[in-house]
């Protein structure tokens, strides 16, 4: 038996649960329902981790890094997907925040069986997506202790990217081997060691936190509006419109006019209502300021 593992917390058996196959329905969904309101506990515990993460993660996507998650089965499905929400969220390039799991694409779908204890591969796939010192990698691991995972943070940190894990049990591998160490304890999971339940729910959410915080950080937004969306189908181009009215207070006929001639850019639509600028001088003033449309606007004032 492998005493790393049997020690984990996401390994232990809840008392809690301990008979939920004898419960009723009601009684089962209850059960899960109680487990699941500790996670944010947990989370908030580890705040200041969290926080010192996106510090690194703005500095170095500020600098022309990119935000790279690795993972292995449910942790690396997680991270692939928060990554593919940033582009139509926040109009990010697709290769400035990546997700990667082991065993590959074919395992967001599929168990790929042995995946995850594959060291050689986690090596090999730092080396393929060129990590270099700019870059962020974000392994995640209930255990804290896939092999996949532990190999490319290494490898990564050789290379001079900036490192940090997310995990779910205190003195993880995770630990010794990256600059920053996310770890909220969520406990025993309700059926005992599947960690797709708390310990997945609480990734999510710090996952989450990761993107959006870096990303309002960025510009991407304006107050707590996603002005950066890319307006790609009919509830987007709805939705930028509501944005622009909300933001500048014009009618939707003249949001509507405006974001077409912004070229469906909403953040771009935006400045040229605030400011008065045509499309090219309120591009430019925009990336005169980083992006940052606050902080545009208020250079014409």
């Amino acid at each position: 038996m492998n005493d790393y593992l049997a020690g984990l917390t996401t390994e232990a058996v809840n008392p809690d649960t301990l008979l939920i196959d004898e419960c009723t329905t009601e009684q089962m969904v209850q059960l899960m329902n109680q487990q699941d309101a500790l996670v944010s506990g947990a989370i908030a515990k580890e705040i200041p981790q969290i926080a010192r993460a996106v510090d690194v993660l703005h500095h170095r996507l500020s600098a022309g890094g990119r935000m790279l998650y690795i993972g292995a089965g449910t942790s690396g499905r997680l991270g692939v997907l928060d990554a593919s929400e940033c582009p139509p969220t926040f109009g990010t390039d697709p290769s400035l925040v990546q997700g990667y799991i082991a065993g590959g694409d074919i395992a967001l779908r599929n168990a790929v069986e042995g995946c995850e204890d594959d060291a050689d591969e986690g090596i090999a796939l730092i080396e393929s997506i060129g990590v270099t010192e700019k870059d962020v990698l974000i392994g995640i691991s209930a255990s804290g202790s896939a092999k996949f995972v532990i190999a490319a943070l290494t490898k990564a940190k050789e290379l001079g990217a900036a490192t940090i894990g997310v995990c779910n049990n205190k003195g993880s591998m995770f630990e010794p081997i990256v600059d920053i160490c996310i770890s909220p304890v969520v406990g025993p999971e309700v059926i005992s060691g599947s960690t797709r339940l708390k310990a997945g729910t609480a990734q999510k959410l710090v996952l989450n936190m990761l993107t959006t915080c870096t990303m309002v950080k960025l510009g991407k937004t304006y107050n707590n509006l996603m002005v950066d969306l890319k307006a790609s189908n009919v509830k987007l181009v709805d939705r930028s419109i509501r944005i622009i009215m909300s933001t500048t207070d014009v009618d939707a006929s003249t949001a509507a006019e405006t974001l077409e001639k912004a070229g469906l850019n909403c953040k771009l639509a935006i400045m040229m209502i605030k400011t008065g600028l045509d499309a090219k001088a309120a591009g430019e003033a925009l990336d005169a300021n980083g992006g940052l449309l606050k902080q545009a606007i208020l250079s014409f004032n």
